[in-house]
C-alpha cells in the first residue's frame, strides 16, 4: 500500500502555478550593466521569453595569447609584422582562442591594416564577409566593439579582427575605400550599435526609421516595443508578453 498523500485530488488535470521569478506585464526598462553575466542580456523583472533568464555566464579578461600558436596563426602574424612596419603600433593584442585567430586593432588604424592584409601577396584577404558589432556594457570602458571576418581566397584562411571605441566617442574610419562590401555592413552597425564609421559614403540607416531615436542593440537600450499586426492577430511586444521561467 503507498502512504496517503497531502495532494488535493485534481482527477490527473494540470495545477497552474506560477513560475518562480516570472512576471507578466512588466514595463519596459533599462537593463543594467552585470559584471557577472547574468541572463542573456543580464536583465531581471522583464518580459524576457528567450529561456537566458537564469544563465549564468563567468566572464574572463581577454589576454594576449603566447606564441607560438599554431597551424597558419604565426605565419599570418610574421607576415603582416614584416608588411606593415607599424605592426607594434597598429596591433593591441593577439589573441587565438577556440581555434581561431583574432586581432585587436586600434581603432584608427583599422583601414590601414585592412589595406595590408588585402594587399600584401603573403597574405591576400581578400574578403570581408562581415563587419558587425558587439555592446560589453559593463565589461569594457571601451564597450563598443567592432568585428571583421576576412578570409583569403587564395591561402584558404580566415582572420578576426576587432577594434573598440567608447560609446562617449564611437568613431573609427570606414574600411569601404578597402572592403566594398563592408558598405551596406557599416550602416546595418551604425543604425543597431550607433558606431560612426568616418568616410562612409552614406551612413544612413538600413533597418530602422530615419528618424528612430537610439540604436536597438545597445545593451542599454529600453527593451520594450511596439505592438505589430500579423494575418489579423495583434502580437504584443516583449515587455507585454508572458515570461517563462
Amino acid at each position: 500500500m503507498t502512504a496517503p498523500s497531502d495532494k488535493p485530488n485534481t482527477g490527473g488535470l494540470p495545477v497552474p502555478v506560477t513560475p518562480a521569478g516570472a512576471s507578466s506585464g512588466a514595463p519596459a526598462e533599462h537593463p543594467p550593466a552585470s559584471p557577472a553575466g547574468r541572463g542573456m542580456f543580464g536583465i531581471h523583472g522583464t518580459g524576457d521569453v528567450s529561456g537566458f533568464g537564469g544563465l549564468v555566464r563567468p566572464r574572463k579578461p581577454v589576454e594576449e595569447t603566447p606564441r607560438p600558436y599554431g597551424g597558419y596563426f604565426d605565419e599570418v602574424r610574421d607576415a603582416l609584422e614584416e608588411a606593415y612596419p607599424e605592426f607594434g603600433e597598429a596591433i593591441e593584442k593577439v589573441v587565438v582562442d577556440r581555434g581561431e585567430l583574432t586581432l585587436h586593432v586600434r581603432p584608427e588604424r583599422i583601414a590601414e591594416v585592412c589595406q595590408v592584409l588585402r594587399d600584401d601577396l603573403a597574405l591576400r584577404f581578400e574578403l570581408c564577409s562581415s563587419v558587425s558589432g558587439v555592446d560589453y556594457l559593463g565589461a569594457d570602458e571601451r564597450r563598443l566593439h567592432v568585428v571583421y571576418q576576412l578570409t583569403s581566397m587564395t591561402y584558404r584562411r580566415r582572420v578576426r579582427l576587432e577594434a573598440a571605441v567608447s560609446a562617449e566617442d564611437p568613431h573609427l574610419p570606414s574600411v569601404t575605400g578597402v572592403y566594398p562590401t563592408a558598405d551596406w555592413q557599416e550602416r546595418e552597425t551604425y543604425d543597431m550599435f550607433g558606431i560612426v564609421f568616418d568616410g562612409h559614403p552614406s551612413l544612413t540607416r538600413i533597418l530602422m526609421p530615419d528618424d528612430w531615436e537610439g540604436h536597438p542593440q545597445r545593451k542599454d537600450y529600453p527593451l520594450g516595443g511596439v505592438p505589430v499586426e500579423y494575418k489579423g492577430a495583434e502580437i504584443p511586444p516583449p515587455d507585454r508578453r508572458r515570461s517563462y521561467q
